[in-house]
C-alpha cells in the first residue's frame, strides 16, 4: 500500500522519548521497528497488528514491545497511540507486565482507559492534568507492583547524560564517563537497553527532531536540531523506524511538552 493511502491528522503531544497522538487513523504501515513501547487504543473499533510472525490480529487495543518488527493498520479507528520510553520508571513497569512481542487488549480494558482520554480530548481544561493522565494510562495497563530492580547504575548515568546532551556523545566518551573500555561499555549498554549504543543515539535524535517539529520547526530545521546532517538523513531514519516518511506521519496539530514519565 502506498504512502498516499496512509492518513491521519491527530493532535500530537510530543516529548523526548515518546508521544501521545489522539485522532483517527487509516492505512497500512509497512514492517518497521522502533525503540519505544507502542500502545494503541481503538476507541471505536479495532486495530490490526502483525508481529514478527507476520500474522494479522484484530483487537480493540495492542501493546508492542520495543525493537519488535511489526506492521500496523489503523483500520479507520478513532483513538490513541502512545509511545512509552522503555528507560522510564513507567516503561519498565509496563515491560514487566507483558509477555509476548505483541499483547492484544480486551474491549473492557481499553474502554476504561479511553474514557479519560476522551474527556481530555474534548475538555482539556477540565480533565486530569496531562502528565498524571498519561502516567495513569500506562499504570492501568500494568500488572502487579512497580519493579524495584533497576538497570546497572553505570548505564543509568550514561542515559541521564544523553538526555541532557546535544546527542553528539560518542561511544568512547560515554564509556569514559563510567570508567569502562568502549568494548565493555558497548556490551553492558546493549545488555541493559536492548539495542546497541549508536542505534539508541539515532533513536534519541529522531525523537528530539519530532519534539522540535512540535515547537513549530519545519522538517529541515527539526532535522538539524535533532542532530541529523540533513532532512534526507532524518527521512531515511523515519522510514526505518516508523515505516513511513515524516511528511506522511507528522500531520495534524502539535504540542511539545515535558516527558510525563519518571526517569529510573
Amino acid at each position: 500500500m502506498s504512502d498516499s493511502s496512509i492518513g491521519w491528522s491527530p493532535h500530537w503531544y510530543l516529548w523526548e522519548g515518546g508521544f501521545l497522538a489522539l485522532g483517527r487513523a487509516r492505512g497500512v504501515v509497512p514492517p518497521h521497528s522502533h525503540h519505544a513501547i507502542q500502545v494503541v487504543l481503538a476507541g471505536d473499533g479495532e486495530v490490526l497488528i502483525s508481529g514478527p510472525d507476520e500474522i494479522w490480529h484484530a483487537a480493540p487495543g495492542v501493546i508492542v514491545q520495543p525493537d519488535v518488527t511489526h506492521s500496523f493498520d489503523g483500520n479507520g479507528f478513532q483513538g490513541a497511540m502512545l509511545f512509552v520510553d522503555p528507560e522510564s520508571a513507567e516503561g519498565q513497569w509496563l515491560l514487566r507486565s507483558v509477555a509476548g512481542d505483541v499483547t492484544l487488549l480486551t474491549a473492557p480494558r481499553v474502554e476504561r482507559i479511553m474514557g479519560e482520554l476522551r474527556a481530555f480530548q474534548e475538555r482539556p481544561q477540565e480533565a486530569m492534568e496531562f502528565a498524571a493522565m498519561v502516567r495513569h494510562t500506562v499504570q492501568a495497563l500494568c500488572v502487579g507492583p512497580p519493579p524495584t530492580r533497576k538497570m546497572d547504575e553505570r548505564v543509568l548515568k550514561v542515559l541521564d547524560a544523553i538526555r541532557s546532551s546535544d546527542l553528539k556523545l560518542p561511544l568512547e566518551d560515554a564509556a569514559a564517563l563510567v570508567f569502562l573500555s568502549p568494548s565493555r561499555f558497548a556490551h553492558l549498554f546493549t545488555e541493559h537497553v536492548g539495542l546497541p549504543f549508536r542505534r539508541y543515539m539515532l533513536w534519541r535524535k529522531l525523537m528530539r527532531a519530532m519534539v522540535q517539529r512540535g515547537h513549530g520547526l519545519n522538517l529541515t530545521e527539526a532535522a538539524h536540531a535533532g542532530g541529523f546532517s540533513d532532512s534526507a538523513h532524518l527521512t531515511r531514519t523515519f522510514y526505518q523506524m516508523f515505516g513511513i516518511p515524516p511528511s506522511v506521519m507528522l500531520q495534524g496539530e502539535f504540542t511539545a511538552t515535558e516527558s510525563p514519565f519518571r526517569p529510573l
